[in-house]
């Protein structure tokens, strides 16, 4: 997608060298972060230089072949295994993350007799798997075009846009398909608190694609929608269980909730590759708690372009930070995937599931 004029991923490799877009810093500096060992990369996942469902899944799948290529010959496998847990315990919800991780170990354990060519077959597995997620996500777009009409107001949360996948991404490829056809549309980003990830990385990527948009307090949305203001609304997932309950950013069922009682249409965008029919339901999804900080503090620039870090809490109070909620299947309106638009069942899941 469109970074000041260029074409741009938000992940490359080059043997065991991974480069990240740094989203920790955009929209003030547009920076890039190498890393070179497993270690580096995980770092990269949990302080979230790399955020987003596919780009984390695909930076995990691209952090296992590093490590592979790093590996010495003796104790191979059980190097490789040792980068696995390393990448698997950098954030628990996503399932992309996980299903990464499995695409490039299963390539290496097909060559158990020869370090090199597990070292070639992880490479070529992550390599792969960054570019299903481009091209499954640009599907999305595709086959989410009919849902934006001419003049359509979109309401989405969070950032699933292609700053979240390798490229295109998800709730937002349906909109930049729309616009790069010609039909007006308009999108409503909320801020997303604590990080911003809406107002900081959906109205950038909006932005930079030349797309209408504002951003809104995060309390706004309901009586946006109570005043007639949103036609549809579409967010991403990062895991999607086998009822079809999805589990997304904190807020994701606020939303939908208000969605439901103001008869506003609530569409969930995703590969298939966020179904995880071994998931029951969302109760059994375990949800990432992070730092207070992020609540109690906030970052950003000053009126002389100084990132800094600002207190934005009465002094001495807790916090709890919960980064995902579970928006029940009853919800949704309806889940689009690279292969097709489907209900928020088990047998909507069952259909697509990969």
């Amino acid at each position: 997608m469109n970074l000041n004029g260029s074409h741009r991923r938000t992940l490359y490799q080059d043997g065991n060298r991974v480069r990240l877009l740094d989203q920790r810093l955009l929209p003030g500096e547009i920076t890039w972060f190498e890393s070179t060992t497993v270690e580096e990369t995980a770092f990269a996942i949990r302080d979230m230089v790399v955020r987003g469902a596919g780009a984390i899944g695909a930076t995990a799948a691209a952090g296992l072949a590093q490590h592979a290529v790093n590996a010495p010959d003796k104790g191979f496998l059980a190097e490789v295994a040792r980068g696995a847990e390393v990448l698997r315990r950098t954030r628990p919800t996503a399932r992309h993350l996980f299903y990464g991780v499995e695409v490039v170990l299963a390539a290496i354990e097909a060559e158990p007799a020869s370090p090199d060519r597990a070292r070639e077959a992880a490479l070529a597995a992550a390599a792969a798997l960054a570019d299903d997620d481009a091209e499954s996500c640009r599907r999305l777009g595709e086959l989410g075009l009919p849902l934006i009409p001419d003049g359509a107001r979109v309401a989405t949360h969070c950032n699933a846009g292609w700053l979240a996948f390798v490229d295109w991404g998800s709730a937002l490829s349906p909109i930049y398909a729309a616009h790069r056809a010609g039909r007006a549309v308009h999108v409503w980003c909320d801020e997303t608190r604590p990080r911003g990830q809406g107002a900081r990385l959906t109205a950038f990527e909006l932005g930079q694609e030349g797309v209408s948009h504002a951003i809104l307090p995060d309390g706004a949305l309901a009586w946006w929608m109570k005043r007639g203001e949103v036609d549809l609304m579409i967010v991403g997932a990062d895991r999607i269980a086998a009822n079809g309950d999805v589990a997304n950013k904190i807020g994701t069922y606020a939303a939908a909730l208000a969605a439901h009682a103001h008869g506003v249409p609530f569409y969930v965008a995703a590969p298939t590759s966020t179904l995880d029919p071994a998931t029951p339901s969302g109760d059994a999804i375990e949800i990432e708690e992070r730092s207070p900080e992020e609540v109690l503090f906030t970052w950003g620039w000053d009126d002389d372009g100084r990132w800094m870090r600002v207190r934005a809490s009465a002094e001495g109070s807790p916090a709890r930070n919960p980064a995902f909620d579970v928006t029940p299947a009853r919800l949704i309106t309806g889940i689009l995937t690279e292969r097709g638009l489907i209900p928020a069942t088990e047998a909507g899941v069952r259909s697509v599931a990969r």
